[in-house]
């Protein structure tokens, strides 16, 4: 019993699409799916980087390519696409990964929110969502020609909970988190139910688009903020790249064939947690 439960979660044969994959976080999705024997294709504005990703993987014994790409650009997002079925011959799953929040779209002591600066509110909401929406359209249409597939968009516990200082980003995540249920119902009615779309809802992780938010720069130690944060999460830390790693493994294999629609929350218990 328990090999056929375990066969459920072997992506073998699979190619996955990461957007955003040499970052942090989908970096080590990256190297996680390529290790269960899916062969990735890392999609990265810096192509250097998402080259580099790629030999990585392939010297650890897995198969993956490295490819520029502009995820607001949909020439850009058709030209990856050519790459990868160019390289792998089909697409079987889309991680949209890319995304971020930027210091001129966040509210503080100095800038208040009737000041926030409109081009860096419309880069953060475009990075986050129309990045998202664009790459499914580009390798959702592949998806479609296929009658099967798999899209799993990254969202945030912000597009549950939304938390003070960062409105765009906020907004911007939850509009994926919407997008992804919608897309969900669209894909299996018009195209195929063997088609699905989920995402994930991380807590909070240290990474570089947070880091100002959540350390002091002159001593390193965490802000008032990131302190309250962590008196909210019931698990006690931060969120590691690898406490994603089971849900996303789980939403792309067919562990998950019965399940779409849905936005999970990795975030340690925020979610549930009412502060009482």
């Amino acid at each position: 019993m328990n090999d056929v439960v375990f066969s459920k979660f072997d992506l073998s044969g699979q190619t996955a699409v990461v957007t955003g994959g040499a970052g942090v976080l989908c970096s080590v999705i990256c190297r996680t799916l390529a290790s269960l024997g899916a062969r990735v294709a890392v999609l990265d504005l810096t192509v250097d980087r998402a080259a580099r990703l790629a030999e990585e993987i392939c010297a650890a014994g897995g198969d993956a390519i490295g490819v520029g790409c502009n995820v607001l650009d949909k020439a850009s997002l058709r030209t990856a696409c050519a790459q990868v079925i160019k390289a792998f011959g089909r697409v079987d799953d889309l991680v949209n990964g890319a995304g971020g929040n930027h210091p001129s779209a966040t509210t503080s002591a100095e800038t208040k929110f009737f000041d926030l600066d409109e081009t860096a509110v419309q880069k953060v909401f475009g990075i986050n969502f129309n990045g998202t929406f664009l790459a499914c359209q580009v390798f959702g249409e592949q998806m479609a020609r296929q009658s099967s597939g798999t899209i799993l968009n990254i969202v945030s516990m912000n597009a549950i909970r939304p938390l003070t200082r960062i409105p765009a980003y906020s907004a911007a995540k939850a509009a994926v988190a919407n997008f992804t249920q919608w897309l969900a119902v669209h894909m299996a009615q018009e195209y195929s139910p063997l088609i699905r779309v989920n995402a994930i809802a991380p807590g909070f992780f240290l990474t570089e688009q947070n880091r100002y938010l959540m350390t002091d720069t002159d001593s390193g130690g965490l802000t008032p903020r990131a302190q309250t944060i962590l008196a909210h999460t019931p698990a006690g830390r931060f969120g590691t790249p690898e406490d994603l790693l089971g849900t996303v493994v789980w939403l792309l294999s067919p562990a998950s064939a019965f399940v779409t629609g849905i936005v999970v929350p990795v975030d340690g218990g925020f979610s549930a947690y009412s502060g009482v």
